[in-house]
């Protein structure tokens, strides 16, 4: 059933009245006659009583009026969802984290994308950065945060965050009472276990710490290796270990532990970067990628770059 002649139809059927609907619908009235007669052919049946004065409508007609307001208005719903879609300010983004970006600004990201983007359901997945990469590089993410030194091969990307590591030691440990941390001190943990986050997860990471201990002069005994940034803080809570970790987490809270800074002895930085695959037209990841980018300079203006809160 051809759509403009169910605009036509509804017209004449509010109107009531073949002049005035040809007016609203900027026509002549003898081809609105002629599409009425078209619609009526089609579906074998009277839709109007005609008399010189005026039109009215036939039970037929009545019945066709309801179906046809909503059909046009499912149509307009259709043509306005498509249009918000294409522009980037409606529809579904998956969007990957790790668990450390809970305390590199996260939230506050995702506020103000749900204020911004109130018609975009933001479906949030927490993963590895390997997985990350994976589902990034498959299509099964629209945008991720990973953990790593630079954008992996075949996606594209930004530097969300960067800031130094920390030493994480249990609160008891005799290092507490260590102002900052140089090469001298971490040198004296050589014979300590040491707990890293996962090489398969974040291959980057365990590097990074590895060549922070090798700058210190020793190869860190690494004991266990565990797949989530808490698991490692807890761990080194329950006397299992130390551990160099981003600064971010000093604000997770968790007890039993102590963070002290690094005197800046290495020039290795815990980084963050948001990334995504560029094959395509995504109005709706771009639309992501620019807040992102946006906090991210916010960020750096103001100096949020991760390091310990003040005492």
């Amino acid at each position: 059933m051809d759509l403009k002649l169910l605009r036509y139809f509804a017209v004449l059927a509010e109107e009531q009245h073949f002049g005035r609907a040809a007016r609203r619908l900027a026509l002549s009235q003898p081809p609105l006659s002629l599409a009425i007669r078209r619609l009526e052919a089609e579906l074998g049946t009277s839709l109007f009583v005609r008399t010189s004065r005026r039109v009215s409508l036939t039970r037929a007609g009545e019945v066709l009026q309801r179906e046809a307001q909503a059909i046009l208005n499912r149509t307009e719903s259709a043509k306005t969802l498509v249009r918000d879609v294409a522009l980037g300010s409606r529809g579904r983004l998956l969007a990957g984290f790790s668990g450390s970006m809970i305390y590199r600004g996260l939230p506050s990201l995702v506020a103000v994308l749900r204020e911004r983007l109130p018609n975009v359901d933001l479906d949030l997945r927490e993963l590895n950065s390997a997985e990350q990469t994976e589902a990034l590089r498959v299509g099964e993410l629209g945008v991720g945060f990973i953990n790593g030194q630079g954008v992996p091969a075949g996606l594209s990307g930004f530097r969300y965050h960067a800031e130094p590591f920390v030493l994480c030691t249990p609160a008891t440990h005799p290092a507490t009472a260590w102002q900052r941390v140089d090469a001298a001190d971490l040198l004296r943990l050589r014979d300590e276990p040491f707990l890293l986050f996962s090489r398969q997860v974040s291959p980057d990471y365990y590097e990074s710490v590895i060549a922070i201990c090798l700058e210190a002069g020793f190869l860190p005994k690494v004991r266990f290796e565990p797949r989530q940034w808490l698991t490692v803080v807890a761990m080194v809570a329950s006397g299992s270990g130390v551990a160099l970790v981003p600064a971010c987490l000093a604000r997770s809270g968790f007890p039993g532990v102590a963070f002290q800074p690094l005197l800046p002895f290495s020039r290795i930085r815990s980084e963050t970067w948001c990334v995504w695959n560029a094959g395509g037209e995504d109005a709706l990841r771009d639309t992501f990628v620019a807040a992102a980018r946006e906090a991210a300079a916010v960020n750096a203006a103001r100096g949020l770059t991760g390091s310990l809160p003040p005492v």
